[in-house]
């Protein structure tokens, strides 16, 4: 099973509003592990980038001004994703920007919502925590991920961080079979069953060991001599 986990970062928060891709972070899972190749560009918008997205990320306008437009790297970009599962976190957001930007590179028909699979770990944690925060940093907090070096927003910072939190948010499908993973290698709920399932053996203590003593002789001699334990 290959996995892309991929975020973005953007000029703003609308895509209907014209606001572009700046920043893409992608990083390849093979069986639910870090394969090693991983994919993160930034970019060209043509555009200002609005003082909150400035503030979020850290990224300037004067930063972008030599960076490659994402027409430039549309194809590598489809090429490492590939046909495998993507994984973001409020997906819609990231493939509808990115999906826009394919449309306005003329490669409306690789478009990514219709394309490949998608797995959005928003909807994953809403489903697990309801009612509660499920941002990246709630869960990376909720979840024992560390993100104290997370001070600014970055794509790649992020997609690192969600790899750790998608994990963690499923890493109890591996006993279900959706991972092929080594079965005999000892989990939590196994040895809690374990434990479960290990009969309780009590010690009896020496008032008991007497007391037992004087219930079998007292059989023994009610029955006189006929007790099936003294039978050869």
């Amino acid at each position: 099973m290959r996995q892309v986990v991929l975020d973005t970062e953007t000029t703003g928060l609308e895509v209907a509003a014209g606001h572009r891709v700046i920043e893409i972070g992608c990083i390849e899972l093979v069986q639910r592990r870090r394969s090693g190749r991983e994919f993160r560009t930034y970019l060209n918008p043509d555009r200002a980038i609005d003082e909150g997205a400035r503030a979020v990320t850290g990224i300037s306008d004067e930063s972008l001004i030599d960076k490659p437009r994402f027409g430039e790297i549309a194809q590598e970009f489809l090429d490492f994703i590939g046909d495998a599962e993507l994984i973001a976190h409020n997906a819609s957001f990231d493939i509808g920007f990115l999906d826009a930007e394919l449309q306005r590179a003329g490669f409306a028909a690789h478009s990514l919502g219709g394309r490949v699979s998608v797995i959005d770990t928003l909807a994953l944690a809403r489903e697990k925590y309801p009612g509660q925060r499920n941002t990246l940093d709630a869960l990376c907090k909720r979840l024992d991920v560390d993100n104290s070096h997370r001070s600014l927003h970055g794509a790649m910072l992020d997609a690192n961080l969600l790899v750790e939190v998608y994990l963690a948010l499923t890493s109890g499908q591996a006993a279900l079979g959706f991972a092929e993973e080594d079965s005999t290698a000892p989990t939590r709920a196994n040895v809690e069953l374990q434990l479960i399932l290990r009969p309780l053996v009590r010690r009896a203590n020496s008032a008991e060991l007497v007391a037992h003593d004087a219930r079998l002789a007292a059989i023994e001699a009610a029955s006189k001599g006929n007790c099936v334990w003294q039978r050869s």
